[in-house]
């Protein structure tokens, strides 16, 4: 028998997965970790729990599953992208905590390199926008608090990895005189504003402008391929190859078996993420959308376009960990059909800034169109509508860019779930919006990766049988009301970036 075990790695938490080759779930685990906000607009992670945490729930899915020893053929690994892990090479400990892809904490450094006109040359070379979202500048954060830390890094003692190589070079050991690899692969490296995407490799010049040693660089290797092999962990079988790697959006498209150019999805996760398939095509956006490497069928570099959103999600979380107006995210469906509409109440979810298209790092959240009769239920609708209304900015502009017109979203991530979110997806976007059968894509995109590369499955055609639609919603809303409401969102919108942005980082 011949069974996938996929690693989640996500930003509140960490999901296990145990995937046949029947492409059926036969066991999972989920465990929450540590968020840490030492000042506004920072957030950070704990890399050892996020690795004893993500050890834990691999055990437990792998001991539910019933999958015996010798039935477990190879581990992928999925993970949040931009977060960033520097490392000492000699005994495998972090030098700080890992700091992450919603965390603004680089904002000065950005703000020097855009001043210095450096913005065209990293968005011609890697296809981004220079943003503390990506870890290359992180690094540089991580490297400025201690002037040790800089001749480590040139001295080669220094690691860095986004969470994928952590993990890796966790599961090979932990330690160079284990027999740790530190390795990634082209959808995680093409996040880090210090990957060339065009002649895929790191770039040399773009290092410098950093001054981040090539030598903390991780290998990068094909996403469906044989990275490395487990060592003696608790709980997990030795000698098991870690064959698949894709960062957790690009993972989600291979999942949904998106691999021809126009296919697009939307995951949403704590952010939602929008990507657009492009084959081998790499346009360089001029509305404000990222050009990553994804996957083609086969697991080989091609091209997407993608619309990053930072706060979805964890808007949800917000109303139930902050405001504790909820217990869990699941009572926002019912709360939401309490009340016809809106009632004018919008909610701009810019808790870290706002990302695509608009990439405003002083934009802050803002609630608008209370009144004395607002309530839980116009809350909890203002923060789903919230999510519809950003996607639809992000496919407004993925078209023009494109010069394809989306015809059917699919759907993907815990979210996904919520009817009256995917009802009103749909109707804000006048498009089928495809849910399908497994919501967990990320994972599934990155078992399906690992399976090709040990011979689980022998053709992407496969995989395309395991992928089954679960419900398609169809837009009911007419033209004029979806004008009119997300006319209101744009006026909100234009009222949060409006608010004067925290310059402490400066």
């Amino acid at each position: 028998m011949s069974n996938i075990l996929a690693i989640d790695q996500g930003t509140t938490g960490s999901t296990a997965l145990v995937f046949s080759q029947e492409g059926r779930i036969l066991g999972r685990a989920y465990s929450e970790f540590t968020q840490y906000y030492p000042n506004p607009g920072w957030v950070e992670h704990d890399p050892e729990e996020i690795w004893q945490v993500s050890r834990r729930v691999m055990a437990e899915a792998l001991a539910a599953s019933g999958v015996g020893k010798g039935e477990l053929t190879a581990i992928g690994i999925t993970n949040q992208r931009e977060t960033a892990v520097v490392w000492d090479r000699e005994t495998g400990q972090p030098v700080h905590r890992a700091i992450v892809w919603q965390s603004r904490q680089s904002a000065g450094i950005c703000k020097r390199l855009i001043a210095d006109g450096l913005e065209p040359l990293f968005r011609e070379k890697t296809g981004l926008l220079i943003d503390p979202y990506f870890s290359g500048t992180k690094i540089r954060w991580i490297l400025d608090q201690d002037p040790e830390l800089q001749s480590r890094a040139e001295a080669g003692l220094l690691k860095f990895g986004t969470i994928d190589s952590w993990l890796l070079w966790k599961f090979t050991g932990g330690s160079l005189k284990a027999g740790a690899l530190h390795r990634t692969d082209p959808t995680n490296a093409s996040r880090t504003l210090l990957f060339n995407i065009h002649r895929q490799e790191w770039d040399q010049e773009l290092c410098e402008i950093l001054n981040v040693p090539m030598s903390m660089l991780p290998e990068v290797h094909p996403s469906a391929g044989v990275f490395g092999e487990t060592g003696v962990l608790e709980g997990l079988p030795a000698g098991i190859p870690v064959a698949g790697i894709a960062g957790d959006q690009q993972a989600a498209l291979y999942g949904q078996c998106c691999w021809e150019p126009g296919q697009a999805k939307n995951t949403y996760g704590t952010g939602c993420f929008l990507l657009m398939n492009m084959g081998l095509k790499h346009p360089v956006s001029r509305n404000g959308l990222l050009t990553t490497i994804c996957c083609d069928a086969h697991g080989a570099p091609a091209y997407a376009l993608e619309g990053s959103i930072f706060i979805a999600g964890a808007a949800i979380q917000w109303l139930r960990d902050e405001l504790q107006i909820i217990s869990d995210a699941s009572e926002t469906e019912s709360l939401a059909q309490e009340i016809e509409d809106n009632e004018g109440v919008y909610l701009v979810p810019a808790f870290a800034g706002l990302g695509a298209p608009y990439w405003d790092m002083n934009a802050r959240g803002a609630l608008l169109g209370l009144t004395r009769g607002s309530g839980r239920a116009h809350l909890a609708r203002a923060a789903l509508e919230s999510i519809a209304y950003q996607t639809r900015e992000i496919v407004e502009v993925m078209n023009l860019d494109s010069g394809i017109t989306l015809q059917d979203l699919r759907v993907d991530g815990g979210a996904s779930m919520n009817d009256f979110l995917m009802q009103f997806q749909a109707d804000m976007l006048g498009v089928t919006v495809d849910r399908p059968k497994i919501v967990e894509t990320t994972a599934a995109g990155s078992a399906y990766l690992a399976g090709l590369a040990t011979g689980v499955w022998n053709s992407p055609s496969e995989l395309e049988l395991i992928r089954q639609t679960d419900q398609c919603f169809e837009p009911r809303m007419g033209e004029k009301q979806r004008h009119e409401l997300f006319a209101g969102w744009r006026r909100a919108v234009a009222r949060a970036r409006s608010t004067t942005g925290d310059e402490q980082n400066d």
